[in-house]
């Protein structure tokens, strides 16, 4: 079984050391493995769920939902639906996020034409 350090998991996934232990501590993660002088060790599961909270986090699902989809996915079988719901909702307040973040892009596409001389001065400059 491949373990890895704490410092190989901030590598891998992009959180922090702090990240980790505050994740362990409010119940995100499961109890993290210690070696026989106590140090803390990750599993390749453990790397590969912390992915999807990175995921899930980098992509706006605050803690408190977070919290609620891992409690689900540790009841086992029987909240499969409820967790494929989390995660439907999640898509669709992603979806519109990527929509305003595109028709932001447009005006800043827009702004960078007019300030360039591409487009005519028909509006004022702001």
């Amino acid at each position: 079984m491949t373990t890895y350090t704490p410092a190989q998991v901030t590598e891998k996934t992009g959180f922090t050391i702090d990240t980790l232990r505050y994740y362990e501590r409010i119940g995100l993660l499961h109890e993290v493995g210690r070696t026989a002088g106590g140090r803390r060790f990750f599993t390749e599961q453990d790397v590969e769920f912390l992915q999807l909270l990175r995921c899930l986090r980098y992509t706006g699902l605050p803690v408190a939902e977070m919290l609620r989809f891992v409690e689900l996915l540790r009841s086992g079988e029987a909240t499969r639906e409820e967790r494929v719901e989390v995660l439907r909702e999640h898509e669709q307040r992603v979806e519109a996020q990527i929509e305003r973040l595109r028709e932001h892009q447009e005006h800043i596409r827009f702004k960078i034409r007019l300030y360039s001389g591409a487009e005519e001065l028909a509006v004022s400059p702001a």
